[in-house]
């Protein structure tokens, strides 16, 4: 019998910032997206599979090289920072990681984390497919776990960046699924 891969769901940037309607970096059509990532993390938290809530979060009153290119944004307390409706971690599959730049694993423990729970690949859904999502798929292929993103669990206010990091994703890091077998890989 061949034994599955160990597979974990990482939840990227699922806060109120994104999905809560007049904050900044809410955008139409971004709640397309909860119902699929609801039935990924229903599916881990049925099969133990860790799930990692990944969110940026910045510090208040420190200097942070993002402000360079961006707003001052998610700073830790702040409401759009906060997680959205029922994405706060609970259980004990599931953990949150605190970023600073667009990837999940870039400055964190996420890797480390990663390998002492013997992951061989992550499942990766929520915001945005041409920022967060595709640096997280790189730097997880980069740190030896094979990035699976759910197609119908991530989007962007970019549909035309978000088509090609999805095909670059696909062609050159991983593989860009279907929901129902980002679903199947969970069980």
């Amino acid at each position: 019998m061949i034994e599955r891969p160990r597979t974990a769901l990482i939840l990227v940037d699922v806060i109120n910032s994104f999905f809560e309607p007049g904050l900044p970096n809410h955008y139409p059509g971004v709640e397309t997206v909860l119902e699929p990532m609801r039935a990924l993390r229903r599916k881990a938290k049925e099969s133990g599979a860790l799930v990692v809530h990944a969110v940026e979060r910045h510090r208040p009153n420190v200097d942070d090289f993002e402000w360079r290119k961006l707003p001052v944004h998610h700073l830790e307390r702040a409401h759009d920072a906060d997680y959205f409706e029922d994405f706060r971690p609970e259980g004990d599959n599931e953990t949150a990681v605190f970023k600073r730049r667009f990837s999940a694993f870039f400055a964190t423990d996420l890797a480390l984390l990663l390998t002492e729970q013997r992951i061989e690949r992550v499942i990766i859904a929520g915001v945005k497919t041409n920022v967060c999502i595709r640096a997280t798929a790189q730097d997880a292929f980069a740190n030896g776990f094979e990035p699976v993103v759910v197609r119908e669990a991530t989007n962007s206010n970019r549909p035309h960046l978000a088509d090609a990091s999805l095909e670059d994703i696909d062609r050159y890091m991983g593989r860009v699924v279907s929901l129902a077998e980002g679903l199947e890989l969970l069980a």
